[in-house]
């Protein structure tokens, strides 16, 4: 897969079959539409080329309000889109100016002259262009114009799916990773770097890698325990429970921390890369009466996580 930040390294390919969106998350109404663009594209001889965005519209509309939490970083969302098997994909640069365009400047400046579209694919409901003035309909008066062709998925397929990117955010902030993972067609990650934390976890025998998230964007789950596999610099994923919450037992500071603890395994491994994989929320954050009852509960979830793993 090929990715461009500047529209004008995009060079003339034959048939481009187009979409455009933000993709956060990259879900299963996403990947439909991806399923569509190479189908057109096998029939067509031609290539998929996915159009988005960087930084996200909204906060570049909405600079000091725009409550921007992403699914998937940048990076997440690139090697998301290359196993989905998409050709092409543009990162256009949103500004103020861009958000200002009609929607005829963007057909004949981007998607003609730019990119010379043989077909493209949006849903039903698709608005464009400066105040949204651009629809299906506007497109399709285009394409005869212009000669590309337009394809609508239509309503009835979208709300088959069900999903949506607000649905993933809202399942993920109540901790609902099951349900965040079936809407993603596979597993919310976190992607980071093993950070220096306070030690506790080893003086009561649960040693943990501190998380530090690369992307400050990036939503983080509700509070609690998740049995998770963990991967170091690309190796074999690992098991482990990790914490999301402020430790309330412990934690005097009661800063927001993701600890994980990974079983069976005692290596130094600060400042390495690590993608944590969440598979199941197994209790909420709570706050015990001493250490020794932390201990017992901790003992308690890693058997719990590893019945789940089947370890």
């Amino acid at each position: 897969m090929k990715i461009y930040t500047d529209i004008e390294q995009f060079q003339s390919i034959k048939n481009p079959v187009l979409t455009i969106g933000t993709f956060d998350g990259v879900h299963v109404g996403h990947q439909k539409i991806i399923e569509k663009m190479k189908e057109i594209a096998k029939q067509t001889n031609g290539e998929t080329v996915i159009f988005t965005f960087f930084p996200h519209p909204k906060m570049v509309v909405n600079p000091t309000n725009h409550g921007i939490q992403l699914i998937q970083s940048q990076e997440e969302k690139f090697e998301k889109l290359a196993k989905l098997g998409v050709d092409h994909v543009i990162v256009f640069p949103f500004t103020k100016a861009f958000s200002e365009i009609t929607a005829a400047e963007f057909v004949s400046d981007v998607l003609i002259s730019k990119l010379n579209i043989h077909t493209i694919i949006v849903g039903y409901d698709h608005q464009f262009g400066k105040n949204r003035e651009g629809n299906l309909t506007y497109l399709e008066n285009k394409g005869k114009e212009y000669g590309f062709q337009v394809i609508e998925i239509p309503a009835h397929e979208i709300n088959a799916v069900n999903v949506s990117s607000s649905k993933i955010r809202h399942a993920l902030s109540e901790g609902d990773i099951e349900t965040a993972n079936h809407y993603l067609n596979g597993s919310f990650e976190i992607w980071g770097k093993v950070i220096h934390g306070n030690k506790l976890g080893r003086t009561i025998g649960f040693p943990t890698a501190n998380i530090g998230v690369d992307d400050s964007l990036k939503i983080v789950p509700g509070r609690g325990v998740y049995a998770v596999t963990v991967s170091i610099d690309g190796g074999k994923p690992l098991f482990g429970m990790m914490n999301i919450g402020v430790r309330p037992t412990v934690n005097q500071e009661l800063k927001e921390t993701i600890e994980v603890n990974l079983f069976d395994f005692n290596e130094d491994i600060y400042e390495k890369s690590v993608r944590v994989c969440l598979h199941k929320r197994i209790r909420n954050e709570q706050k015990f009466d001493g250490i020794t009852s932390l201990t017992a509960q901790l003992n308690q979830d890693e058997k719990t996580i590893r019945s789940y793993f089947h370890l």
